[in-house]
Order: structure tokens, then C-alpha cells, then sequence
């Protein structure tokens, strides 16, 4: 059984090969990190929608995220990691009712934590913390 953290980390590694590489089989790729080898897997349902929500909203994720970034810094100036992270957590913030605020957080910086360094946890702590803010929603 494929718990729900790991499911966002199976989401952030497809989305961000989405990123790299908009032609990858999401289907074949989303089985392959979620399948032992040699191993068959019925992908979780929440899994497909948390891919196929971040990537219907990205342009409102973007636009939510760019609201609090500094003024000398700009989307394209994230690293690729830290942009998916914020993706996939600002669209549970915002889109998911069920998934609470603190963990939408806490599982985004679980993710950095392995996916990228101390820094950008920060960066994206911030930045989550003030679209909670925004938004009113219980941390």
C-alpha cells in the first residue's frame, strides 16, 4: 500500500520529468516509481489527480507563488526542484479541502529536505507560510 507521502514524492519526481521532459509517458513513468520490479501497480487514485490537478492549475500555482517572491525574483529564477515542491503543495493548500494546511507544509519541506537543501526549505517554508497566511487557512 502506497501511503499519501509517498504519493506526493511520486507526483514532485513526475512532474518535475514533466518539467524536463514535457514527450514522457506519465503512465509509464508514475508505474515505474510506484512498482517494485517486475512488480504490477494500480496507480493510486490520488496520485493521478494530484499530477493531472498541478498541471491543469499551473499557471494559477505560478501566479500564487509569484505573489510572494521578492521583487528581484522571478519564477524562472527557482530551481526547477523548489518550483515543483511549491506546485504540488500549493495546489493541496489551495484545491484539496480534505488535506490540512500543516500538511500540505510539512510534507513540501519533508520533500525538500531529500530533494534539495537547507536554503531552499527555507525559502519554500516562507513562501507557503504566507500563501496560508493569505488565504486564512489553519496552519
Amino acid at each position: 500500500m502506497i501511503n499519501r507521502h509517498e504519493i506526493r514524492e511520486y507526483a514532485f519526481q513526475t512532474l518535475f520529468a514533466i518539467n524536463a521532459n514535457p514527450d514522457v509517458d506519465q503512465q509509464g513513468l508514475m508505474e515505474s516509481l510506484a512498482a517494485a520490479p517486475g512488480e504490477e501497480v494500480e496507480l493510486p487514485a490520488y496520485l493521478l489527480s494530484l499530477v493531472a490537478g498541478v498541471q491543469a492549475k499551473t499557471p494559477q500555482l505560478d501566479e500564487a507563488i509569484s505573489q510572494h517572491l521578492s521583487a528581484n525574483w522571478s519564477l524562472a529564477r527557482l530551481a526547477k526542484t523548489d518550483l515543483v515542491i511549491l506546485r504540488v503543495a500549493v495546489y493541496e493548500l489551495l484545491e484539496v479541502p480534505d488535506v490540512p494546511a500543516k500538511v500540505a507544509v510539512n510534507e513540501a519541506l519533508e520533500i525538500a529536505k531529500k530533494y534539495s537543501d537547507e536554503r531552499s526549505r527555507k525559502f519554500i517554508n516562507g513562501v507557503l507560510s504566507a500563501i496560508v497566511r493569505q488565504h486564512d487557512l489553519v496552519e
